[in-house]
């Protein structure tokens, strides 16, 4: 399960355009006044034919065995539930800022080293934060995924 938002913005941005109503979702903000607790990773997602090269969806993973019935429902209409079925990814970890070069370059590499196995990708990718933005670049973990068709087409 995830809660996520939607929005309007350059990467670099768009976490910080939606981690307030994110993070206001899982610290009360929502029909229970309920606190949720806080895990990895922060998904920032892009599909390539988006119509805007600028439209991403940001999410918070919820805790682990979370459902959508079981969950309080957000305040703010501008964040959605979505429980996400199980798929088969391609993934590249990463370490350092996840910028928008340095992601742009890890899926880069990750869609050419999918394409010479040919697995045919999603248009969707995912930008996988696991660590707060006051840890040390350096030490920040992220992963690139992708998903896959694995004998699907």
């Amino acid at each position: 399960m995830i809660a996520e938002v939607k929005v309007s913005a350059q990467y670099s941005t768009a976490s910080s355009a939606a981690f307030g109503s994110l993070f206001n979702y899982i610290s009360k903000g929502n029909t229970a006044s309920q606190k949720i607790a806080m895990t990895a990773p922060v998904i920032a997602a892009q599909k390539v034919d988006a119509i805007r090269d600028d439209e991403w969806f940001v999410s918070f993973v919820m805790p682990s065995g979370s459902t959508f019935g079981h969950l309080p429902h957000p305040d703010d209409p501008q964040v959605t539930l979505r429980e996400l079925d199980t798929e088969i990814c391609v993934a590249m970890p990463f370490r350092g800022r996840a910028t928008e070069e340095k992601s742009h370059q890890m899926v880069k590499e990750l869609r050419a080293l999918a394409a010479k196995e040919n697995i045919a990708l999603s248009d969707e990718t995912r930008i996988c934060r696991f660590d707060p933005p006051f840890k040390p670049g350096f030490l920040q973990y992220n992963e690139i995924v992708i998903p896959a068709y694995l004998g699907e087409q």
